[in-house]
């Protein structure tokens, strides 16, 4: 039987569906996490060059790589809220927001505890650390810009605007180790292949998708209450209260 996925888009069905994935994502989540962190510190071995700092990357360098992603993510969720004035995608941007940011943070404070043993500073102005910096700037923009504004549908194409401006800053975190002369190592995990110890790479990918799990359920979690505080007045909220929902 062919499922009309269309009817999703619309923020009253979605608000039961999203009710029914967070348990989905919220548990492998937690699963991922405990088995990723004990892969990364106690079975993966030390690193011939930087000793017991480098597993400091099996939080620094997931969280780095969703906090880009995450913002394409949003990025395009507010372009189509804007382009085809969907309610439920310019809600689903400003639900990933904060965990962008967050993500964006453990980011740079994961950063500045590997660089202090490694450059022997907390922070310089390298090209991937600053554009991350900015990014995270974009992150708090985009959710101060649409708190300032108090009639949401306005709010929501201010923050589209800023969105798909700031999605130009992504590939240059990207590629800034490529185009800069930069104190921030390249990628060590490539196409082409990777000198990495499987306990290593097992735990990279363990807490990248523990993490990627995490923040669906955190936006899943958050757009619901979003579509409450923006259909307040609709029938469908009403009697969902009335059934205590």
């Amino acid at each position: 039987m062919a499922i009309n996925w269309f009817k999703y888009s619309a923020p009253s069905s979605f608000y039961a569906l999203a009710g029914k994935l967070i348990p989905w994502f919220a548990w492998p989540a937690g699963v991922l996490t405990l088995a990723g962190l004990y892969i990364g510190f106690f079975v993966a071995p030390t690193d011939a060059v930087q000793s017991e700092a480098y597993r400091i990357i099996f939080i620094h360098v997931p969280a780095s790589i969703l906090s880009m992603f995450i913002y394409l993510v949003m990025a395009g969720y507010a372009a189509l809220g804007l382009i085809f004035n969907t309610r439920l995608s310019s809600m689903m941007a400003t639900a990933l927001a904060p965990s962008g940011a967050l993500m964006a943070f453990i980011s740079l404070w994961t950063g500045a505890l590997w660089g202090k043993p490694m450059w022997g500073t907390w922070w310089v102005w390298d090209a991937r650390l600053t554009s991350e910096l900015i990014l995270l700037f974009l992150y708090l923009g985009f959710i101060s810009l649409q708190a300032s504004i108090e009639d949401p549908r306005r709010a929501d194409r201010a923050g589209a605007l800023l969105a798909i401006v700031g999605s130009v800053n992504v590939p240059i975190i990207y590629f800034s180790v490529q185009w800069w002369n930069t104190l921030h190592q390249g990628a060590t995990m490539k196409l082409t292949g990777t000198s990495m110890h499987i306990a290593m790479q097992q735990a990279m990918f363990t807490m990248f998708f523990a993490l990627w799990m995490y923040v669906i359920a955190i936006a899943l979690s958050r757009v619901r209450s979003i579509i409450l505080e923006r259909e307040k007045n609709s029938q469908w909220v009403a009697e969902l209260k009335e059934v205590g929902q």
